[in-house]
């Protein structure tokens, strides 16, 4: 019983690392879209949320399940919660990046972007996509180190939100408040979509130590 109990653990893991690898495809999908007014992959992502949600749906009723027929007790109940967690924080990451597609699909046919503020977006989708897949590597290596490193890399993220508003608060700024707002919701997606990342790996580390590590945020 006991080995038939991991094996259906190790499933949920898998199913873990599956719904990650979804949530970075579609945020590179809607990134490509928004810089380049692709409202066909715009689309594509929009429509294929749904998928993100059926899966941490699938998952977390797996999760339950397991729970109420094994009645799991220390290390594997943690296991299993912290799965609960992170499968949360995947389908928000998912939607962090269909929002970012919502918005490459509203401005069509212009680029929501600005000249000035094209290569800053993409290399927030860049880090974005950096750090999911950092993350998802966690789910599988449960490294703790590589745990904390990741909070750091979310610095790289920070930087470039900080730039974001440098450039819509300057005196030089012509595109006005409602191409402002846009950026403004932009940058605000990309850093949540990293910080539910950052979330997993603080997750990872409590399932393995039993204890969140002391130098957060």
């Amino acid at each position: 019983m006991r080995d038939i109990f991991h094996e259906e653990l190790d499933e949920i893991n898998q199913s873990l690392i599956s719904l990650g690898k979804l949530t970075q495809t579609a945020l590179d999908s809607a990134t490509h879209a928004l810089l380049t007014a692709d409202l066909a992959l715009a689309e594509k992502v929009i429509a294929d949320d749904d998928k993100i949600d059926d899966a941490q749906h699938l998952l977390d009723a797996k999760t339950i399940d397991l729970m109420a027929r094994q009645q799991p007790v220390a290390n594997d109940l943690r296991a299993l919660v912290t799965s609960l967690r992170m499968s949360a924080d995947l389908e928000r990451m998912g939607d962090m990046a269909h929002h970012v597609a919502k918005l490459a699909r509203m401005r069509y046919p212009a680029t929501a972007v600005p000249p000035e503020l094209l290569l800053t977006v993409q290399e927030m989708g860049r880090v974005a996509s950096k750090i999911v897949g950092k993350a998802i590597d966690l789910i599988a290596s449960r490294d703790t180190e590589a745990a904390k490193v990741l909070e750091k890399d979310d610095d790289e993220m920070d930087i470039l939100h900080r730039k974001l508003f440098a450039t819509l608060l300057d005196d030089n700024w012509a595109h006005g408040i409602e191409t402002a707002i846009d950026m403004t919701l932009i940058g605000r997606y990309y850093e949540r979509f990293a910080d539910h990342a950052v979330s997993i790996a603080r997750r990872i580390y409590f399932l393995v130590e039993g204890e969140y590590y002391s130098d957060q945020k």
